[in-house]
């Protein structure tokens, strides 16, 4: 499958509601939630006036001259969050376009833009049945944390 990875462009913020329904991890024989689910404050953080606050990153792949695909990063209290100086992680991949390796080759590039940027580290929360956990502990992720549902995972830079 051919791809590009990209910034995003401003004109583009819209889009990450879109993909940040798309992280939402549903598990198999679960009902997945309505879409305006991502109203709600908790999800908010991950997206509201992103491209405003210092340590807001966001990386596209694009096929076709659609993006398909989406990587961001924020410092936010969100699931993730480890301090104010760690960004947190997002992605989200539409369903047709996973298991191509494109969600690793987006964590791959916003780990090098983050190593570019100065940061020391970044987070993400993830649910422990969600199949992408292998696929961060690839990328550089570790498990530092962890309640009933989720890990919280950190990626030295």
């Amino acid at each position: 499958m051919d791809y590009t990875i990209r910034n995003i462009r401003e004109t583009e913020y819209k889009i990450l509601s879109d993909f940040l329904y798309e992280a939402i991890f549903i598990p198999k024989g679960v009902k997945a939630p309505p879409k305006d689910i991502i109203n709600k404050p908790e999800l908010q953080v991950y997206i509201s006036d992103f491209g405003k606050h210092s340590g807001d990153y966001c990386l596209v792949a694009e096929s076709d001259k659609k993006i398909v695909g989406a990587v961001w990063v924020r410092i936010m209290n969100d699931y993730g969050h480890v301090d104010n100086e760690t960004p947190s992680f997002a992605i989200s991949l539409f369903p047709e376009y996973r298991n191509h390796g494109i969600g690793t080759a987006l964590m791959k590039s916003m780990i090098d833009l983050l190593k570019t940027e100065k940061y020391k580290q970044a987070s993400l929360a993830v649910q422990k049945t969600n199949y992408a956990v292998n696929m961060y502990k690839n990328v550089g992720f570790e498990i530092t944390d962890e309640n009933e549902e989720e890990y919280i995972m950190i990626c030295k830079l």
